[in-house]
């Protein structure tokens, strides 16, 4: 036992000395123990320094510093949000069109370990993905396949939450348009790679893809834009039109404030939409206008000076030309002074003074309001009017009276501008022009006829055949458009573009409103009548009614004398000596 016993090593004690009551530590322990303090405080003094700072810091941000200070953390947030592409607005900063972040599915078909497992999961979170189209894809013998572009959040955790090997995101860029078919037709839409193909986003590609942060402010009112869509759109279901389109225009401008095409489609989903749907009747449609031309005629007949208002013509007798006869639609079988071959519509009167004008006055008259070539809006979906070739002098009595020369409504609202505004031809524009700026254009027309002619758009609301378009308090004055579409062999009778153009007010007329419907038909409302003073002039006449306080347009005293003589038109012929023919 002794022999096997091991000593065992005692540790050494610390040696403790004692100096007049104290005890003091000596060697390695005394060493720890140092070592530890000085830690603690080192330890102590950083976390005294950190707080010390963010307590500084907090009195910063809450005393000393501005409420507005945080501009680093606004400007990283608008570098961290800013799109490739810009936003697009109405002229009161109402959204029409953006971008948003979005994701998009692609795999590495290597790398995925069973293809038709994946495939089949796949499927099933993503519909309208076939599981056969997956499953080639993720079969085929490539390093890359798209599978799905722009997932919806949603979809993108979907897909995450099945933790298949091989699937990656990419950040895409969707755009989006909140107001969905509203302005359809002029905003247009991009393809899958965000490039604009249609309306605006086309035309202004080189602008928008920049990504600059700034938005293109348009000229439309989203509010009118929604006023005219809906009494359009009214309109159409009510006459069983196949289609109809319209818009307004600021008349000392050129502005276009709404522009309306139906049937439309939604922006958003603009693959789907049929050939018709996309077609932009407002700009890229041609139409024979019918009787709203005979304002450009009376125009040009009292501006070359070889017609005054005191004139008149021999309506009693329809016009035989060659094989071609012109009549009245509610013949009067009499003289007519030009007040009322205008405020009744006549043909034969508008194609008696197209005659006195002659075929070139007609030609330089109507190119010059811009009716002989294409509207220079800014929308690639611009269509070239239909003009006679050779233009004879059967074309010059049928022109005159809305046959044989088809335009645009854009066309023929921008030249009513013209006509009513003082005689200013303005282009026509989608972009809200700079506040203060004066809007580009040229005398077409001069102001005394311009005068003569604003009284003779509110005579035919009043008198004539555009009663229905009246607006009480907003001074309506305006023109009624009937014709029959030209078909196989001729003009079809029962196809008609029935259309109403307006201005108001028009003591002082600030806006231009045009509607017009496609092959409406007519109701027990209308006794069977669908013409433009029946079907388009009660359209034009709500819009303006609901537009105008919008606009700010206070309603007047239309009774007012002062008013009424102002607009006083005689309605006599006093001058017999033009040709009766």
């Amino acid at each position: 036992m002794i022999g096997c016993r091991k000593r065992l090593k005692r540790r050494p004690m610390p040696t403790v000395t004692s100096h007049h009551g104290r005890v003091q530590l000596e060697g390695t322990t005394k060493q720890a123990l140092e070592v530890g303090r000085n830690r603690l405080v080192v330890a102590g003094a950083l976390f005294a320094l950190t707080f010390a700072a963010l307590g500084a810091r907090l009195v910063d941000l809450a005393v000393l510093t501005d409420g507005n200070e945080p501009r680093l953390a606004q400007t990283t947030g608008t570098e961290a949000f800013r799109t490739e592409r810009a936003d697009i607005r109405d002229r009161n900063g109402v959204l029409l069109a953006t971008s948003l972040a979005t994701a998009s599915l692609y795999a590495d078909p290597t790398l995925v370990l069973d293809p038709g497992e994946a495939a089949r999961r796949l499927a099933a979170v993503l519909p309208g993905l076939g599981e056969s189209e997956l499953l080639a894809k993720l079969s085929a013998e490539r390093r890359f396949v798209w599978l799905r572009r722009n997932l919806t959040p949603r979809q993108k955790y979907a897909v995450n939450r099945l933790g298949l090997p091989g699937l990656y995101f990419q950040r895409e860029e969707r755009r989006v348009y909140p107001q969905g078919p509203l302005a359809s037709h002029v905003l247009g839409y991009t393809d899958v790679d965000n490039h604009g193909i249609a309306g605006i986003e086309r035309s202004f590609e080189d602008v928008l893809s920049v990504g600059s942060g700034s938005p293109l402010v348009l000229a439309l009112d989203i509010r009118i834009q929604h006023l005219l869509h809906t009494e359009l759109t009214a309109a159409m279901l009510e006459f069983g039109a196949i289609g109809a389109s319209g818009l307004v225009m600021d008349a000392r401008s050129g502005e276009v404030l709404a522009l309306v095409s139906l049937p439309d489609f939604d922006s958003n989903h603009a693959g789907g939409a049929s050939p018709e749907n996309r077609f932009n009747r407002a700009t890229l449609g041609v139409y024979e206008m019918g009787s709203t031309f005979k304002i450009f005629t009376t125009a040009m007949a009292l501006d070359s000076g070889k017609v005054t208002m005191s004139d008149g013509y021999d309506a009693t007798d329809p016009i035989r030309v060659s094989r071609f006869t012109i009549s009245d639609f509610h013949a009067k079988r009499r003289w007519l002074s030009v007040p009322e071959i205008f405020m009744y519509s006549s043909n034969i009167g508008a194609a008696k003074m197209a005659i006195d004008v002659g075929t070139e006055g007609q030609r330089a008259f109507l190119g010059g309001l811009g009716l002989l070539r294409r509207a220079s809006i800014e929308v690639p979906e611009v269509g070239a009017p239909m003009v006679p070739s050779p233009w004879r002098d059967i074309n010059t009595m049928t022109v005159a009276f809305g046959h044989g020369l088809a335009v645009s409504p854009v066309q023929l609202a921008s030249a009513v501008a013209t006509v009513v505004n003082g005689g200013i031809s303005h282009p026509a524009t989608l972009l809200m022009r700079p506040h203060g700026s004066e809007a580009p254009g040229h005398r077409a027309v001069s102001e005394q006829t311009s005068e003569n002619m604003r009284k003779l758009l509110r005579l035919v609301v009043t008198d004539g055949t555009g009663r229905n378009a009246a607006a009480p308090g907003y001074m309506v004055g305006g023109k009624t458009g009937t014709a029959e579409k030209s078909g196989a062999g001729g003009y079809v009778r029962k196809a008609l573009i029935s259309s109403f153009v307006a201005a108001f007010p028009m003591n002082d007329p600030r806006y231009v409103v045009f509607a017009l419907l496609d092959e409406p038909k007519g109701t027990e409302q209308t006794f069977g009548y669908a013409t433009g003073g029946w079907v388009a002039a009660p359209t034009v006449g709500r819009l303006i009614s609901q537009m105008a306080p919008i606009v700010g347009i206070q309603p007047i005293d239309e009774s007012n004398p002062e008013l009424q003589e102002a607009m006083f038109v005689d309605l006599s012929p006093r001058g017999t000596t033009l040709a009766s023919y």
